[in-house]
């Protein structure tokens, strides 16, 4: 009765519409914004890792650039860049990989506009920390107080669902399905170390994955890069695969049962935003706490979190999926793979150690994504409550954990989904309507950055 009550509701929220609406900002900004995701993505990159970072002595923030790029990538480098991308793939096909990259490319530009906004209307809190994203932008920005309150209420539940929920989830399949270990010690375990670690607030949090995201992201895209080194020779097939199916629909193969060309977009554009979170403002919520200069700045490090998370851990989970062969494959129990089981048996098919692979990137994944999104939570939660409301919500947001871990597959995902489209829908108004703010804030850091660089060649031409 849940699950399909919940399935019915999915199916409302995540329809064409909504698809439209969330792509066509994120084409429109491409556009007027003249590309500049792909125009300047090479120095978002060296700002983001090699600075210098902002230039004023008055610069304000709780955390570093790199710290806050960090955080963001914490929450959309997850377990949605494993288990989004395998279960997108085996519902929809190969092409749902396309469709994810689609929504990523454009979805940088989208990424862009809202960390700028979020960085040009945060305010100092009561804590005397920083305090921004689309409630405060759709508050102050656009002076829709009933619009930032209904963000923070899917903010809410988004952290709840999204960051929390299957994060957990996919962990306790994982470890189920390798080890046999019941998903109530897994959640056991998880909220404990979670209960711990968000204590210290976002300078934690910070700290924290400075150090733990790199270490994940490397170790599993170097072990995803020598399964696709190994099975070079199927690569070009499973690209082949992924364009055509695309457009197309795939045909049935195994246990999949098929798919269209509509399955394949709905899914890839819904993981796509899942593992990206273009468009849902929440990473936007990690750009506001950065020591920066100008919200310019902090946006261009910012968009380079969408480009790293779907264009190198998506992409790595897809093409392994791809040229293994695995879609369509059914497990002991006859039913068809999926998840994180599909992606277990995809990086098993060539190395002996895969599982283990999966398991424990998995882990780093779900504890860095649950991490960061405590603190989107919070900042929601404050929104709405104050701070008073703080300690009761990270009480709450750790006994989740050990439910989430307990919960069908489905009913995770599809809740998980609801929460995202409440909060896009805000979001993307915001954007649209803050837009000649954009434009604005845009012109003058661009000229900027030209002043910039003509003052670096004329220092070394002295």
């Amino acid at each position: 009765m849940l699950s399909s009550a919940v399935s019915l509701v999915h199916s409302v929220v995540w329809s064409g519409p909504l698809l439209i609406f969330l792509l066509g900002v994120g084409i429109a900004l491409t556009f007027t914004l003249r590309g500049l995701q792909i125009r300047y993505l090479w120095y978002a990159l060296k700002l983001a890792f090699l600075g210098p970072g902002a230039k004023s002595d008055n610069a304000e923030g709780d955390i570093s650039h790199f710290q806050s790029l960090m955080t963001a990538l914490a929450s959309i480098i997850g377990i949605g860049n494993i288990v989004g991308v395998a279960t997108a793939m085996a519902i929809g096909g190969a092409g749902a990989l396309f469709w994810i990259w689609i929504t990523a490319l454009f979805g940088m530009a989208t990424t862009y506009a809202e960390s700028l906004l979020a960085v040009k209307y945060r305010i100092k809190d009561k804590r005397g920390q920083m305090a921004g994203g689309p409630m405060y932008y759709l508050a102050n920005g656009m002076k829709s107080k009933w619009l930032a309150v209904l963000f923070a209420v899917g903010g809410c539940l988004a952290a709840l669902t999204t960051g929390n929920m299957v994060q957990a989830n996919s962990m306790s399949d994982a470890l189920s399905y390798s080890f046999g270990i019941e998903g109530w010690w897994v959640g056991i375990v998880i909220a404990s170390v979670i209960g711990v670690m968000i204590l210290g607030g976002i300078k934690s949090i910070g700290k924290i994955a400075s150090y733990l995201v790199p270490i994940m992201a490397i170790f599993y895209v170097v072990c995803g890069s020598i399964i696709i080194i190994y099975k070079i020779s199927e690569l070009p097939h499973a690209l082949s695969l992924i364009m055509a199916s695309a457009f197309t629909g795939q045909a049935a193969v195994g246990g999949f049962m098929g798919s269209t060309l509509m399955m394949a977009m709905r899914m890839g554009v819904a993981r796509g935003l899942f593992s990206s979170e273009a468009g849902l403002g929440t990473t936007s919520i990690a750009a506001a706490a950065a020591r920066t200069d100008t919200p310019g700045r902090q946006a261009m490090i910012a968009m380079t979190g969408t480009f790293l998370s779907t264009f190198l851990i998506c992409t790595v989970t897809g093409l392994v999926l791809a040229v293994t062969g695995v879609l369509g494959e059914v497990g002991p129990d006859g039913k068809m793979l999926n998840g994180i089981s599909l992606a277990i048996r995809s990086f098993s098919t060539v190395m002996p150690f895969g599982g283990k692979v999966v398991n424990i990137g998995g882990f780093l994944f779900a504890v860095s994504t649950i991490l960061s999104w405590a603190y989107y939570g919070e900042k929601c939660v404050e929104y709405i409550f104050s701070e008073r409301a703080i300690k009761p919500f990270r009480i709450l947001f750790v006994a989740i954990i050990i439910v989430g871990c307990n919960l069908e597959l489905n009913v995770v995902w599809n809740l998980a989904d609801i929460a995202n489209g409440i909060m896009a829908v805000p979001n993307l108004i915001a954007i649209v309507a803050l837009y000649p703010v954009i434009r604005k804030e845009t012109r003058y850091f661009l000229g900027l950055v030209a002043r910039e660089k003509a003052e670096k060649k004329a220092g070394k031409k002295t």
